[in-house]
């Protein structure tokens, strides 16, 4: 295996990870959960599932530049060479990580304590706001995979 092929796998497998998690989370687990359980399950239940799925997006937070930054200096001697697709990739991967630190630091803080006070309708307000960011996210991560999946080979 090229040294390329190692780090655009490792970059594949993070973008598969946090996009996949997200489409898995906004188009699979929020409708059943909807369809199944009540408010206070349900809140319970997205508290548990972000604090276990924000550890596979941090990782994917850490490798992603990394590997990103590796087949940009493998593949085009730097920024500076690279065409403005990977520009365009770079811009998006940087608000995606805007938003998911948005999520992370104010709005989980605010449904954790709104489950602790027993607070559903604020905890539900809360959780709307984290669906409406991360449908964004995902919107942004599936352009993204478009942009990646037309330049085969990057």
């Amino acid at each position: 295996m090229t040294p390329f092929a190692l780090v655009y796998t490792l970059h594949v497998l993070a973008a598969l990870v946090w996009v996949g998690g997200m489409f898995f989370a906004w188009m699979v687990l929020r409708p059943a959960a909807v369809a199944v359980l009540q408010a206070p399950e349900r809140l319970r239940l997205w508290a548990d599932v972000f604090r276990r799925f924000f550890v596979w997006v941090w990782a994917a937070v850490v490798v992603l530049p990394i590997t990103g930054f590796g087949m940009l200096h493998l593949r085009f001697a730097g920024f500076e060479q690279a065409p403005r697709y990977v520009h365009v990739m770079i811009g998006l991967y940087i608000a995606m990580l805007a938003l998911f630190l948005r999520v992370q630091a104010l709005q989980l803080p605010q449904l954790n304590k709104a489950i602790e006070a027993q607070d559903w309708p604020a905890g539900g307000a809360t959780l709307g706001k984290i669906r409406r960011l991360v449908g964004f996210n995902l919107l942004m991560g599936l352009v993204l995979v478009a942009i990646a999946a037309a330049r085969p080979g990057l």
